[in-house]
């Protein structure tokens, strides 16, 4: 794993064997995960929002109400934090203290951006759609002025940002290999189920090519890289 990390407060210290600064490994579990924790300060007062993400490039794009704080305080200019996990399995040892989790996660630091232009927003709204169901933006009605007028979108750059991994079995003290205590990894995977329609849907309407298409996807494993 490359160990340059892109600036020093972006450098993984707590166990640094395990950081990544690969732009393909830090793209690839972007892309994989569904929720987004973003970090600010409002006066001193910390908060951490969950939400959507969608990564263009070498942008990750959030989106909020037009009134919102974090859309607010954000476009301001404030610092922000951006992470997002990925849980791969629940490592257990033989004692207490060595249990642990495979898991995969980014942080990103950098300032955030208002989205001007209408063109570049509706491209976000886009790769947000995009990144729940592939195909789906093509099979729904596009967002309306009013709508876009109403939405707010932020912009990250990519720069500042590490990845932490963590895979494999339990590392055990080596007296307590003798212990007669199971030992091992209980896998942990994100899956889709049936698509369940809404209570109004119109009768005959079936799912579209798109959402079978997701209910059909299998939950990839652990560092396989992710679909072109």
């Amino acid at each position: 794993m490359p160990q340059t990390a892109p600036s020093e407060r972006s450098r993984v210290r707590r166990a640094p064997s395990r950081a990544d600064y690969d732009r393909v490994t830090i793209d690839a579990i972007l892309d994989e995960a569904l929720v987004a924790h973003l970090g600010f300060a409002v006066d001193g007062q910390p908060y951490v929002i969950p939400t959507l993400h969608a990564r263009s490039g070498d942008v990750v794009y959030v989106h909020g109400s037009a009134a919102s704080r974090m859309v607010r305080t954000l476009s301001a200019g404030t610092p922000a934090c951006l992470t997002v996990t990925l849980l791969d399995g629940l490592v257990l040892a033989r004692s207490a203290f060595h249990h642990s989790m495979n898991y995969r996660s980014v942080v990103v630091l950098g300032q955030a951006r208002l989205v001007e232009g209408d063109a570049e927003r509706v491209e976000a709204l886009r790769a947000f759609t995009e990144r729940l169901i592939p195909g789906r933006w093509d099979e729904v009605r596009p967002p309306s002025r009013q709508e876009l007028k109403g939405t707010q979108v932020l912009a990250m750059d990519v720069d500042e940002a590490s990845a932490k991994l963590r895979a494999g079995g339990p590392v055990d003290d080596d007296e307590d290999y003798a212990l007669d205590v199971w030992a091992g990894v209980v896998p942990l995977r994100l899956q889709a189920g049936a698509p369940e329609p809404d209570a109004r849907l119109r009768p005959g309407i079936a799912p579209s090519a798109a959402v079978t298409a997701a209910a059909r996807r299998s939950p990839r494993a652990p560092g396989a890289p992710a679909p072109a």
